[in-house]
């Protein structure tokens, strides 16, 4: 339940950040000096030149980010059951600053012709549109998955009835414990396809994704097989067919 208060501060930042780089892209606008000063500090003044189409996938990714955080968002308020489970402050104050960085990030991929004010004319490639079709494609199992498990403390009628674990069945819950720990993985890999492929800064944040995500399917892939004698043996944890 806590992790409703990451989205809505992703929301809200993300949100921020998008009209701004918006107002640049469009309007010819400078971000506000607080936030030039800010990428100065982290030392994204030295990348003067355009590099390809850096500043509309930048722009893709962030829009992109942001309707993950709403829906994620969304779905903490109507459609998750959650049990009286808490969370560590040190997580929960490591999780409100993640969303704020991550943001931050795609943010200082912009290159300094753009972040000054000057409008640039937008191209769509090859990239773009693999990346937000298997985005589209990882965002939707995500939200059957979450459903799925939602509905398992629900009656028909969806009155919750039960705060009790039971085993997931359906969609890609045939093939591993934690779909929507993979999904958002998926969802992180589009992202960096959509960014570009040759950017290293948003491939190590995929790779923290994939740690995290990796981390808590094992331990909920364990939890499953120690609870129910039943659960299928085929099932793996994280990615179908391989861990």
């Amino acid at each position: 339940r806590w992790f409703t208060h990451f989205y809505v501060v992703s929301v809200l930042w993300n949100g921020f950040l998008l009209i701004c780089l918006f107002r640049a892209e469009f309007l010819g606008e400078s971000f506000p000096l607080w936030i030039q000063d800010m990428h100065h500090a982290l030392g994204r003044d030295s990348q003067s030149k355009d590099m390809g189409n850096e500043h509309f996938s930048a722009l893709l990714v962030l829009l992109l980010l942001w309707l993950h955080s709403c829906r994620r968002l969304a779905e903490c308020l109507w459609t998750s059951v959650f049990s009286s489970g808490v969370i560590h402050i040190v997580q929960y104050c490591f999780g409100l600053g993640y969303y704020i960085a991550v943001g931050s990030t795609v943010l200082c991929q912009v290159p300094t012709n753009v972040r000054n004010g000057k409008k640039l004319s937008l191209q769509i490639c090859w990239n773009h549109i693999i990346g937000v079709m298997m985005y589209i494609w990882a965002s939707l199992h995500q939200h059957r998955c979450l459903a799925i498990l939602a509905n398992l403390r629900k009656s028909r009628s969806g009155k919750v009835v039960s705060l009790s674990h039971s085993i997931p069945f359906g969609d890609w819950f045939e093939s591993v414990s934690c779909p929507h720990y993979f999904a958002e993985l998926l969802i992180y890999v589009s992202l960096a396809i959509t960014l570009g492929i040759q950017n290293v800064t948003w491939w190590c944040v995929v790779v923290y994704v994939l740690f995290n995500q990796a981390l808590a399917a094992v331990l909920c892939h364990e939890f499953y097989q120690k609870n129910f004698s039943s659960y299928p043996k085929h099932r793996k944890a994280f990615i179908p067919l391989v861990f």
